[in-house]
């Protein structure tokens, strides 16, 4: 299956001309497929390789969710934690009875600050707000903190990456420390994550991917005007391949959550039709018989495409990062299709 699997992979990226690395791993660790295409750095034509760093975008939303899952386990937050009982800043507008449920299940109902259903292209953002001034996650309350509520609380899923920064802002006073540094002390570090972190795009560390954006007449340029200049948490960490791999290793075997939040974190929560739902900070895939087929992230940016997959059914991960806006789902979906066709997923 590997070579097949190879085949596949190398068929669609002639296709698309994908840009990036793709990991598929097996339940033992061993790497059924670890390929890269493309150039980290264009202009110097340095090459992605297996151990570039890749930003992934909305994709470590599932390391905020974690975040809190940690703080609720050691007893210093629940799930039922009003908004207005564990954070400091005030929202005039926002209904008092939102939760930390509500924030990381998307149905809070507060405004977005990029709102997906009302805005298009990322980079509108920045016309009016400087994203030079963007490098911590308090910088972000001016664009949605004193607007009215979107939906009733509670009401209807409403993916919002605002949402994400406040519980980012929930985890900073929690715990007293900058989210950034507690993602790496207690993720990263704690499942040998050694490759990721939180960079800011004036300042990456070496073997970092560029992030490119394509024009439809052949030209190109970069994202570091397109994206706040340091992630948080609603997206914008950097991670290579194997490290996403050892995050869903990790989090599956409990070695980051107690087994009760685990499967509670992994718990559909929010069910968008018969075979989408979202856990926390996780998207959920069911077959015909209401069983898990997939657990999976994804991100996209200006210059960023990710997709991370695990298959609790044969313990298959599949890690597919880009620095490109496009092509991550097109090798998803051929690597999935050969899954079926040789009956693993």
């Amino acid at each position: 299956m590997e070579i097949k699997l190879q085949n596949i992979i190398m068929e669609i990226q002639q296709k698309i001309n994908f840009s990036g690395t793709v990991l598929v791993e097996d339940q033992e660790k061993v790497a059924l497929v670890n390929q890269s295409f493309g150039y980290a750095n264009r202009s110097e034509q340095i090459e992605n390789n297996v151990k570039t760093r890749y930003g992934i975008a909305s994709g470590c939303k599932l390391f905020t969710a974690i975040a809190i899952c940690q703080l609720i386990e050691k007893g210093k937050l629940s799930f039922n934690t009003k908004l207005s009982e564990c954070l400091n800043y005030h929202f005039i507008h926002f209904d008092e009875q939102v939760t930390i449920e509500h924030l990381l299940t998307h149905t809070s109902g507060i405004p977005d600050y990029f709102d997906e259903e009302e805005m298009e292209n990322f980079e509108e953002l920045w016309v009016e707000n400087p994203i030079y001034h963007l490098r911590k996650l308090s910088d972000f309350l001016p664009l949605f903190q004193n607007r009215p509520m979107k939906y009733k609380v509670g009401d209807r899923f409403h993916y919002n990456n605002a949402g994400y920064i406040l519980l980012g802002l929930i985890i900073e006073q929690t715990s007293g420390m900058d989210y950034s540094d507690y993602i790496q002390q207690y993720i990263f570090d704690q499942v040998n994550m050694t490759e990721s972190g939180y960079f800011s795009l004036d300042s990456l560390p070496s073997n970092t991917a560029i992030g490119y954006i394509d024009n439809p007449d052949g030209t190109w340029k970069t994202n570091i005007y397109s994206l706040p200049v340091k992630g948080g948490s609603d997206g914008g960490a950097f991670v290579t391949v194997h490290d996403m791999a050892k995050l869903w290793h990790a989090l599956m075997n409990f070695e980051l959550l107690n087994e009760d939040l685990t499967n509670y974190l992994l718990v559909p929560h929010v069910e968008m039709n018969e075979s989408d739902c979202y856990g926390h900070g996780v998207w959920i895939k069911k077959d015909s018989k209401s069983s898990i087929l997939k657990y999976h992230v994804m991100g996209y940016d200006p210059g960023v495409c990710f997709h991370a997959a695990y298959y609790p059914e044969s313990s298959i991960k599949v890690v597919i990062c880009s620095n490109k806006s496009n092509g991550a789902i097109d090798i998803m979906r051929g690597i999935e299709a050969e899954l079926i066709s040789a009956k693993i997923m």
